[in-house]
This record gives C-alpha cells, sequence and structure tokens, in this order.
C-alpha cells in the first residue's frame, strides 16, 4: 500500500453512505450496500468493518462468530481439542473498491480481523478464522496461510461453490506478533 494512502479500519456506522460502493461483485456489492447495515444494527448477525480512506469506502469485511467441530478440523489443528462445538471468527465478506483494488486494501481489512480473532481468544475463546472463499479468492486465502477443509456440498444454483477454509489462531498469534 503507497505511503501516501492513508486508511482507517474502524466499525461501519448507520450514517456511512455505501451507495456508491463497487468491487466489481455484484453479489458483493448488493450485500454491502442494501444487507449490511440490517445485519449490524437491526438483526446483530453480523458486524461490518471498513477501510475508510478519507471518507470514502476502500473496502469492507464482514464477520460474525461460529462453531466448529474438532472432526471437521482434522489433519488442520494438530492439538486434540474436545468433541463439542468450538468459537471461531467466521469471515462472511471481504470486498475492495474498484477504486483501491491492487493498494493492500485487503490484506490491511483481514490483518484487522485477524487481530479480531486474537482478541476474541482472549476474551471469550476463538480457535481460528473460517472464510468460506469463492474461486476467485481461493489463491488470495491460501497464500496467507488459510488452509481448505473437507466441504459438505450444496447445490447454490447458478453460483459457484465456495471453498471452505480455515487458518488456525496458533498461525494468527505466530503471524501477527
Amino acid at each position: 500500500m503507497p505511503d501516501s494512502l492513508l486508511v482507517q479500519v474502524r466499525r461501519l456506522e448507520s450514517h456511512d453512505d455505501r451507495s456508491s460502493f463497487c468491487s466489481g461483485d455484484i453479489e458483493l456489492d448488493r450485500f454491502f450496500q442494501r444487507f449490511a447495515g440490517q445485519n449490524q444494527f437491526r438483526h446483530y448477525v453480523g458486524t461490518s468493518y471498513i477501510a475508510d480512506c478519507s471518507g470514502q469506502i476502500a473496502g469492507f469485511a464482514t464477520v460474525s462468530s461460529g462453531e466448529i467441530t474438532a472432526e471437521i478440523l482434522a489433519g488442520i489443528v494438530r492439538k486434540r481439542l474436545p468433541d463439542y462445538p468450538l468459537p471461531i471468527l467466521r469471515l462472511a465478506r471481504l470486498a475492495v473498491d474498484q477504486r483501491f483494488q491492487g493498494q493492500g486494501i485487503g490484506k490491511l481489512l483481514l490483518k484487522a480481523m485477524l487481530e479480531l480473532a486474537l482478541q476474541l481468544r482472549d476474551q471469550t475463546g476463538c480457535i481460528g478464522v473460517l472464510v468460506d472463499a469463492k474461486p476467485t479468492a481461493v489463491d488470495f486465502y491460501t497464500k496467507l496461510g488459510f488452509q481448505a477443509l473437507e466441504s459438505v456440498s450444496g447445490e447454490l444454483g447458478n453460483r459457484p461453490e465456495p471453498l471452505p477454509m480455515f487458518l488456525p489462531i496458533q498461525t494468527i498469534a505466530k503471524a501477527l506478533v
């Protein structure tokens, strides 16, 4: 990211203007423009964080709490985990406005979400971050250390199936030290 680009990652606020956000992915844009506020301020099912660049929304990430079983993580997390649902941070969506793509905004948002996972680990418990990566984003997450999980197939109509990917909290802690 160029030094001249001053970006602050913060929680979405109800007065933030999301109407001109355009990542080039109509589903992500529609979600952010129409539903991110409802999900956060009315339904309380997820929280969106934005990359604010001089009052412009350069990107966003939406997260929620979730759970996963040790059985699904077999082979990724070597430590023996209890046989009950384990807390995770689910990265539901991540997108960068086209005007800011290629400037490190996606990595900046992801780093902020990984820092949030560490806070959750210390405050309430969190064993890692799970993302359902779109096929076009799998390389992005793989380069950052996420590992593919065995997925349960499901129909999504004409949309390509996302690939569930996981990053253990131990890996996050080592990377952010």
